[in-house]
């Protein structure tokens, strides 16, 4: 199997981007058409001019049809030309006031840069005519025959010629040659051209990953450049010879200013002598030159057949690379293979005869192809293949299809690709279901892949692949259909339990088209998925909703048809998860509507490898740009980052990551002593389960998931970059896990001895994400090591969203510092501002606490929360450990909903029972975004002051055995230096008097 990690890394190096949007900026937007009436109408016949035009750029596909202004005279023209901004003049041959050819030369001497086109019916009168006019103002002469392709050939020719010196030389366009004097025939031939040229870039626009990729892709169709004498003919075969596709040539036209009966046989052979494989197609009225044609190998028309347009769409398409590409047996002619596009190109490579390919190769077809098709960085790349003999070829055959793999990753990267359930595979990075919003985790992601296209310093990293995993986003509108086709607002919206929402969610229909896609993805992923949520309302500047909603993960199955079912009620899940108890309490906190909520789901190919039933990374983390409480010599703005072996739900849930500052990543306080480095570093990870029957639908995400142990992870050699072992005998830690002893996760060879770059791209990689979103930010991202032994390690971005600056989250700053009236003091706060309405506090109680009762404590306190968030009582909350975790044994496990009326909340530690404050989890990020103030306090440490004797003597409104809800008389004062980090809550006063019930 490819790597397609290790395809992309490689395909930075070979592919430049093509400027698809720099291309065609010359643009003609308005006409000015001066005719009689009577013209007028001959030239519209049942409908106006500009109304044709319009609908034929629609039928084409092209985009700014211009816009026609029409004037029946010379001084009606001229007042336009005047007041107006035009970019082209056409004119009939007859003109009231005016003959057209002094017209186009008194517009000329004061408009010297518009071009200017004459009209004319055709016949032998009209043809001799000419001969005798001054034409020398005029840019071209057409012949007018009846329709309007005419009219879209000729502002194309002129648009071509306006953008060819940069689009061509510069960016690679391809163009075609045409050297014709007869306004008869170029004025046939070039409407043919074009329809044929419009045609085949309908085709090759589908290798855009979406419409406005597609659409872009359009820009880069072949050009036509016509010349009309010899001299004309060399200047633009020297200036482009590089990037033309053919040449179409009459034989008899002026030469040094006569007419030469051998100008085109002389220019054939020119051409010849410089690339023998040039497509090169001579016409002519004369039958006997087909035989010189013959001789110089070149092909030939003759212009009075009744064939001549079938036969010139014949040699476009066999010749210039229009339409499929057709392999060919050298030996009989007979085709081999065909393919339309360059998946089918990729796919049939390797099984086409090596005769056929090294023909096609030493004559550059498959490159020229390409150019065709607007495939320029790829076409340059296959160019430079060469072949000489079967030796070659099958190196060369090898070498293309790897090089074609490059560039298919490459150019999804960055993009949001268009779910195609017949083109989509390996290749497509990020593509999305629906046409509605992505929602916000959603948006993070593509964000994220911009910007590993934007920076090189994301290649810089030696063996190292920065990259996102596959991913796939179902639109919001996805969710709207599912909700209304199944009638399921009311009930979501109801007071039904998250069990009865969740079970009619279950039994509801995606949409078909939805359910089919499913399977296609199934049948393509090589590895389980992880289905988020991606709301509207998540991830947004203010109010990040950090695992709020569910996130489930299905295991990968050969099955696709029962993966595709799993993926589709994991995906209803997550809709459920909208409307569960603790998103309605989180909406209700954050003055948010529930019935605005709209969802969109996240798709995530799982980072990892397996291990007998378990799947994980070698680890997961959680960077953010701001460090909030810095241990010197940290610095607050350096940043922070948490890591963990195993699924980064462990860190995001409030389990024991190891901690450290990028800038300084040997300075580990958790590694500083033995004892430590037991006591504070991970004891358990988590890993998904393998076995599909154990996904089942449940308001419990994480139901498939193990709780492993070190001995496991050291088993599966995942320990290996980021385990050290206890030697029990000596009592010391010994780096690796080559000894014997308790295994640990300390990230020894990582951080101390670089094994792999952490530190340095958590550095590059926080920096660019708060420079590009221009706030402080928070990155999860995963790793895995244990890639194939000739694979890079890879380096996952998983998500990223702002954090909300908690130093502007209250009001404005003010000084804090101890004093007697504080009934807490803390030097580890969050928040600026005072807050001094809150009466109210709900605090475990110290005295009985053990963390054994953590579940129950989350229990206790959700009672406690509702009664007081119906009574609309802001109230203090106070425990021990880190609140919000869902390891038991760290602190008390509540989700948001279960605390969400909380104004002011604190962690505290206790004589024996000691935890590093929060950050990093989820639960922190949506503690800080909702501008609730945070304490951290742990008295036994000498780290603040917490007076518990007075807040036992207070009123007691209620309590149970483990928790216990007092109330002042009077509010309580808090405030926040959230600049310092410090925070003082002063004992409640009456509103103008002294300190109240302090004793």
């Amino acid at each position: 199997m490819i790597n397609l990690e290790q395809v992309y890394h490689n395909a930075q190096n070979k592919f430049e981007e093509t400027a698809f949007d720099q291309l065609m900026q010359r643009r003609i937007h308005r006409v000015l058409l001066i005719c009689s009436s009577y013209d007028a109408f001959m030239l519209e016949e049942d409908g106006r001019i500009d109304e044709q035009i319009f609908n034929e750029y629609v039928s084409l596909n092209l985009r700014q049809a211009p816009q026609f202004v029409q004037v029946a005279s010379a001084e009606a023209a001229f007042e336009v030309l005047q007041s107006s901004q035009i970019d082209l003049v056409i004119t009939m041959l007859s003109v009231g006031g005016m003959d057209p050819f002094s017209l186009s030369k008194k517009i000329k001497d004061t408009y010297v840069h518009i071009p200017i086109v004459v009209l004319t019916p055709f016949s032998r009168e009209v043809s001799l005519k000419l001969s005798k006019e001054d034409t020398s103002a005029v840019d071209y002469v057409f012949c007018w025959l009846g329709n309007t392709d005419l009219l879209l050939a000729i502002i194309k020719l002129i648009e071509d010629g306006m953008n060819a010196p940069y689009d061509v030389n510069e960016v690679g366009v391809q163009c075609i040659l045409l050297v014709e004097d007869s306004v008869r025939f170029y004025s046939s031939y070039l409407p043919l051209i074009y329809k044929i040229l419009f045609k085949q870039s309908r085709k090759f626009m589908t290798e855009g990953l979406n419409e406005h990729q597609q659409m872009m892709r359009m820009r880069g169709r072949a050009k036509i450049l016509l010349a009309r004498t010899y001299e004309e003919a060399v200047t633009l075969y020297q200036a482009y010879q590089k990037n033309i596709l053919g040449i179409i040539s009459d034989v008899s036209f002026n030469r040094k200013g006569k007419k030469d009966r051998q100008a085109g046989l002389s220019l054939a052979r020119q051409v010849k002598r410089d690339n023998p494989y040039m497509p090169f197609l001579l016409q002519s009225s004369d039958k006997r030159n087909q035989y010189l044609a013959k001789d110089l190998r070149v092909g030939f028309i003759y212009k009075q057949s009744k064939l001549l347009l079938q036969e010139l769409r014949d040699f476009l398409n066999n010749y210039l690379a229009f339409g499929d590409f057709i392999f060919v047996n050298p030996k009989s002619g007979e085709e081999v293979a065909r393919v339309s596009n360059l998946k089918e190109l990729q796919d049939n490579l390797l099984t086409i005869p090596n005769e056929s390919l090294l023909y096609h190769f030493k004559r550059h077809h498959v490159s020229k192809w390409l150019r065709a098709r607007a495939l320029f960085s790829i076409a340059a790349v296959v160019k430079e293949l060469v072949v000489h003999d079967d030796s070659d070829i099958e190196k060369a055959k090898h070498e293309l299809f790897h090089i074609i793999a490059h560039f298919r990753m490459y150019k999804g990267r960055g993009i949001i690709a268009t779910f195609d359930s017949e083109r989509y595979d390996d290749y497509v990075t990020f593509s999305r279901m629906g046409e509605g919003s992505l929602g916000g985790k959603a948006r993070g992601l593509a964000f994220l892949s911009t910007l590993i296209k934007k920076y090189p310093v994301f290649k810089s990293f030696e063996d190292v692949v920065i990259t996102i995993p596959r991913t796939v986003v179902l639109g919001v509108d996805v969710f709207e259909a599912f909700m209304e086709n199944n009638n399921l607002y009311p009930l979501g919206l109801s007071d039904a339990s998250d069990t009865e929402i969740l079970d009619q969610f279950v039994k509801a229909s995606l949409p078909r088209d939805i359910l089919n896609n499913l399977e296609m993805l199934a049948k393509v992923l090589k590895r389980p998925v992880a289905v988020r949520s991606s709301s509207m309302l998540e991830d947004s500047d203010y109010q990040p909703f950090a695992g709020i909603y569910s996130t489930y993960m299905v295991a990968h199955h050969s099955d696709s048809k029962l993966m595709a079912r799993q993926m589709a009620e994991a995906i209803k899940c997550v809709y459920a998860s909208v409307y569960f108890k603790s998103s309605k309490a989180y909406m209700t906190s954050t003055m948010n509507l529930i019935d605005e909520e709209r969802m969109g789901i996240v798709l995530q190919e799982a980072v990892g490898q397996p291990h007998d039933n378990r799947f994980y990374p070698t680890f997961s983390g959680v960077g953010r740009s701001v460090n909030f409480y810095p241990i010197a010599p940290e610095r607050s703005d350096e940043g922070i980052v948490n890591v963990a072996l195993g699924l980064g739900k462990y860190i995001v849930e409030g389990g024991t990551s190891l901690r450290f500052s990028p800038e300084y990543p040997q300075k580990v306080i958790q590694l500083s002593s033995p004892e430590m480095v037991m006591r504070e570093t991970q004891k358990m990870f988590y890993a998904l389960d393998l076995d599909s029957g154990h996904f089942k639908p449940s308001t419990d995400d994480g139901m498939n998931l193990l709780k492993c142990n070190l001995q496991q992870a050291l088993q599966d050699g995942s320990l290996r970059w980021i385990g050290s072992v206890f030697d029990l005998q000596n009592h010391m830690i010994k780096d690796g896990t080559m000894g014997e002893g308790f295994p640990l996760v300390t990230f020894a060879n990582i951080l101390k001895y670089d094994a792999f770059p952490l530190a340095n791209i958590m550095k590059e990689v926080l920096a660019i994400g708060q420079k590009e979103m221009n706030q402080p930010v928070e990155i999860e991202f995963a790793v895995d090591l244990q890639t194939p032994s000739d694979a890079s390690s890879v380096f996952y971005l998983l998500q990223i969203r702002p954090i909300v600056d908690s130093r502007s989250s209250l009001g404005t700053a003010i000084g804090v510092q101890d004093s007697s009236d504080a009934f807490l003091y803390s030097e580890s706060a969050l928040g600026d501002g005072t807050i001094d309405e809150i009466m109210d506090v709900v605090y475990v109680k110290p005295e009985v606490y053990n963390p054994s009762q953590n579940t129950t404590i989350a229990q206790e306190i959700e009672l406690f929360n509702d009664r007081l968030q119906k009574e609309n009582r802001p109230y203090l909350l106070v425990g021990p450990g880190r609140w919000g975790s869902q390891d038991p044994w760290l602190g008390v496990p509540v989700k948001w909903g279960q605390i969400c009326g909380a104004r002011a909340i604190v962690e505290m530690g206790l004589e024996n029972y000691h935890v590093e404050p929060s950050q990093g989890t989820h639960f922190f990020q949506n503690l800080t975004s909702l501008r609730v103030a945070y304490i951290y306090v742990n008295t036994f440490s000498g780290q603040g002051r917490f007076d518990v004797e007075w807040l036992n003597q207070q009123s007691v409104i209620s309590e149970t055995d483990l928790v216990r809800h007092v109330r002042c008389k009077y509010p309580m004062e808090l405030n926040l230096d959230g600049r310092e980090g410090k925070a003082v809550m002063l004992y409640p006063k009456k509103k103008y008097g002294t300190v109240a019930d302090k004793n």
